[in-house]
């Protein structure tokens, strides 16, 4: 499957596979849902490949796959049996060292083999230590492909030991096309909505689809219009969100808000800007909580609102 944005990151991945010494650190950098873990997959496939040497179709024995594992053994017997089951937060550093035993020995088929983290910057800082011993000191015809969402996250001497991809976020019109073909059942304020929240992310956006944020996104944008002195749309928007949402949508609704705030800081003088970066500022804050902070969603909800809501009337044209 061909990915938007990926064609320069092949180019400088085949010229380095190409060449007399191959990079033993990649990482692969850009927000979650570009395709990352797909080219890490397709990439280590290219890397192990030698010729003369039959490949699997399916798993392969010499590419290495690290990733969130089930959050407690409960949840490791529901996989186990076929359920659907919880992932921990992070990559634990059992799994690093685990990983690290089974590189003492050879590669199965060929002399090359691939290990690839996904995502690297959920792991653990033990975890992450960890790994950076086996990347200072990489066994032989081993390579380590790092996703990473958030490429500050990982640690600066496993960053200046890689090589670094980025994939790029994809315009708004290849994502609404891809919208088009994913989510044809989507409507085109739905398509705009997910869109905006998913900031170039198409994995994000067909994500997003499914959490309905049409209603969300038109509140959003009358509330930094109008703002709102007798809460009537700070209501509207927790109606929108509903009683009880999911994780997932309260997440979406933060990173909807943030590009609502984006878009409105095009075209106003530099005397508004400091409020819209506070307000900006304020939601990042709140995404960074959101995953781990167990908040009241109509709480979280209004407060967003009333970020928004204090925006409006400050939008003085660049031009006077």
């Amino acid at each position: 499957m061909s990915y938007i944005g990926h064609d320069e990151a092949w180019s400088q991945w085949r010229r380095a596979l190409s060449g007399a010494r191959m990079h033993h650190g990649w990482i692969l950098s850009g927000r979650k849902g570009v395709g990352k873990s797909a080219f890490a997959l397709a990439a280590a496939r290219e890397l192990v490949a030698e010729d003369g040497i039959p490949q699997p179709e399916g798993e392969h024995p010499d590419i290495r796959y690290v990733s969130h594992p089930p959050k407690n053994d409960a949840e490791a017997k529901k996989r186990d049996d076929g359920k659907p089951f919880e992932l921990a937060r992070n990559i634990k550093v059992d799994q690093i060292r685990e990983l690290q035993r089974r590189l003492n020995t050879r590669p199965t088929l060929g002399s090359r083999r691939a290990v690839i983290i996904d995502p690297a910057d959920d792991m653990e800082t033990s975890a992450a230590n960890a790994l950076l011993k086996s990347l200072e000191e990489p066994p032989v015809g081993t390579y380590f492909l790092l996703v990473a969402h958030r490429l500050g996250r990982l640690l600066p001497t496993i960053r200046s030991r890689c090589r670094i991809l980025t994939f790029p976020r994809v315009p708004d019109e290849d994502m609404d096309a891809i919208l088009a073909r994913e989510s044809p059942q989507a409507s085109t304020e739905e398509r705009a909505a997910a869109i905006a929240a998913a900031s170039g992310s198409p994995g994000a956006a067909i994500d997003f689809v499914e959490l309905d944020l049409g209603k969300m996104h038109v509140l959003m944008q009358q509330l930094v219009e109008r703002g709102d002195p007798d809460f009537v749309l700070r209501g509207r928007l927790a109606g929108a969100i509903g009683a009880r949402p999911s994780r997932e949508k309260q997440l979406a609704a933060i990173e909807l808000a943030r590009a609502v705030v984006a878009d409105r800081m095009e075209g106003v003088s530099t005397r508004d800007i400091p409020a819209m970066v506070d307000t900006h500022g304020e939601l990042v804050r709140l995404a960074g909580q959101a995953p781990t902070y167990n908040f009241d969603p109509g709480l979280l909800v209004m407060e967003i609102g009333t970020l928004l809501a204090s925006l409006a009337g400050s939008r003085t044209p660049a031009n006077g």
